[in-house]
């Protein structure tokens, strides 16, 4: 099973987490997304600072991805951690996921496992498919709450039908393995399947190796069943 836990640092995403804020305040954090698109990360850093002084959320999460990655200013996992903290208090889900990130790997905060799962719970629950899968491993590696392989398939699954690769590959590893869910062939096959067709070179390999075991229906019946599910979650 997978250890680790995902990162989710998307600096140059302009997707906002929270609800509405002031048409000045997204007026201004739409500066800096376009100055930090632009690379003009002095004009980026600046804007988001102001902001997130003020207590924008968003802004406060994009300033601890700069400060996690060194983008625009020193690299400093303490300050990162402390904006994700403040946007995270706020109810931003990627804030959160990021917060838990940081305990799982001791970056900025002392390695706590069990904050961790606090905050991509917070996260997992309004739909956070990053969170979601980080969730999943936790519930397998039994780290922050006792192992419980049925939980993790269940947060496999919640993130798998948003489309994240990792979470469908984990969750075909649960099938092949028949933890928390029966062991069933034909559905490790398809998760693999449908992760494969997003460019996972492992899931491709999985895929191949439980399909040796399969009769030749099998596998057309778990192709069937990608196809499906593709339909279903397009």
């Amino acid at each position: 099973m997978r250890s680790g836990v995902k990162q989710f640092m998307s600096v140059l995403f302009i997707t906002l987490i929270l609800g509405v804020t002031s048409s000045a305040g997204a007026a201004d954090f739409d500066k800096a997304m376009d100055a930090l698109t632009d690379g003009d990360l002095e004009t980026a850093v600046s804007e988001l600072e102001v902001l997130a002084e003020q207590g924008h959320a968003e802004a406060q999460n994009r300033l601890g991805d700069m400060y996690s990655l060194g983008v625009g200013v020193p690299q400093d996992d303490a300050q990162a951690a402390n904006w994700y903290r403040k946007a995270a208090k706020q109810g931003g889900a990627s804030a959160q996921s990021n917060l838990g990130n940081m305990y799982v790997n001791g970056q900025g905060v002392p390695q706590d496992y069990a904050e961790a799962v606090t905050w991509y719970r917070k996260a997992a629950e309004q739909g956070y498919a990053d969170a979601q899968h980080n969730l999943g491993v936790m519930y397998s590696n039994g780290r922050g709450v006792e192992q419980d392989y049925t939980l993790a398939a269940s947060w496999y699954r919640r993130a798998a039908e948003q489309g994240d690769a990792d979470a469908k590959i984990n969750l075909g590893l649960m099938y092949f393995k028949g933890q928390g869910v029966p062991q069933d062939y034909i559905q490790a096959h398809m998760w693999w399947n449908l992760a494969a067709s997003q460019g996972h070179e492992k899931a491709s390999k999985n895929r191949d190796i439980v399909a040796e075991r399969m009769t030749h229906q099998q596998v057309s019946e778990a192709q069937a069943l990608a196809r499906d599910w593709s339909a279903k979650y397009r």
